[in-house]
């Protein structure tokens, strides 16, 4: 029973590898009879393929040119689905009136394609690492873990409209900020840590005027001591507790405090202005390569009915 298992499984072997083989043979042969069609017919395949060579170069053409402009968005506040909530007006350029600063530049066309994309903490310490631009990421990944804090924000814009990107930045700032349910969290968000701060000031204060306390008022400074260690110092069999960690971890706590409040003057702030992609979305020997292709397949199919039309019209009247 065994041997016949693995004769089966060989046989299943052999014949893959036989149907691979055979199909490997169909594509030259199909590819030799392009080639052939192509030659027979070259006063149709030929211009097809150079106004497919003219379409490429008057896309890719300096002012049509298209670049990705990206910039990291930080949230005071707001969660993530409020913010791609407040968002999908502008990305399907619905719902937007006339007074909001961005409506010009989407309805303009001027800004398209707006896409958001998650920013990935590899070591769980609060930092960035990268940018999620192939949607890879799952929200229940405890390794490569989606930020709640941050998003990156994506639009597309062309060469002749770069100059308006400083204005359509503070037009999106304007607009998002101005969201009633973002600036609720904005609100909730600033009280809170306004709040952290003075506690953790407070405590350090505390906990300072307590080491202070041990150190001065029992003259441990003027006793011979066995060392101070890990916070600790020793004076004969009597040990004192100097706070020093937990001081020294209150302000760098603060220090956070204080960079956040910084950054938190709106409930949407961008980490840096947006900034422009160099390398064009069509760029120009990228589509002369693919319009080229393109044309040559499309004067082949042209060249294909011309070569079978007797048996398409036999086909046609039968």
């Amino acid at each position: 029973m065994e041997s016949q298992r693995e004769m089966n499984f060989f046989d299943l072997c052999a014949a893959g590898a036989r149907a691979i083989g055979r199909l490997c043979v169909a594509c030259c042969h199909w590819f030799a009879h392009v080639l052939r069609v192509s030659y027979r017919y070259w006063w149709i395949v030929l211009p097809v393929i150079i106004l497919g060579l003219v379409a490429a170069f008057y896309y890719t053409r300096p002012g049509n040119v298209k670049h990705k402009v990206n910039t990291v968005v930080l949230l005071n506040g707001p969660s993530i689905q409020q913010f791609e909530q407040a968002l999908a007006p502008v990305r399907l350029g619905k719902t937007l009136t006339n007074e909001d600063a961005i409506t010009p530049f989407v309805r303009g066309r001027i800004a398209t394609r707006f896409q958001t994309f998650r920013v990935i903490d590899c070591l769980d310490d609060g930092i960035a690492d990268y940018i999620d631009f192939k949607h890879k990421s799952k929200p229940t990944d405890t390794v490569n873990v989606q930020m709640q804090d941050r998003i990156c924000l994506q639009f597309r814009i062309k060469t002749r409209n770069l100059d308006s990107v400083p204005k359509i930045e503070q037009a999106l700032l304007a607009y998002l900020n101005s969201n009633v349910p973002m600036q609720q969290s904005y609100e909730i968000y600033y009280r809170n840590l306004l709040s952290e701060t003075t506690f953790n000031h407070t405590q350090m204060v505390k906990l300072d005027s307590l080491t202070s306390e041990y150190y001065f008022h029992n003259h441990l400074g003027e006793q011979p001591t066995a060392g101070i260690s890990n916070g600790l110092i020793w004076v004969g069999d009597w040990r004192v507790h100097l706070f020093l960690e937990d001081i020294y971890d209150h302000q760098k706590r603060l220090q956070q405090m204080d960079h956040r409040l910084l950054l938190a003057t709106a409930p949407v702030v961008f980490e840096n202005h947006f900034a422009v992609d160099a390398k064009p979305i069509n760029g120009r020997i990228k589509f002369m390569i693919l319009f080229f292709f393109l044309g040559w397949l499309g004067g082949y199919i042209l060249a294909e009915l011309i070569d079978q039309r007797k048996a398409l019209n036999a086909w046609l009247k039968a």
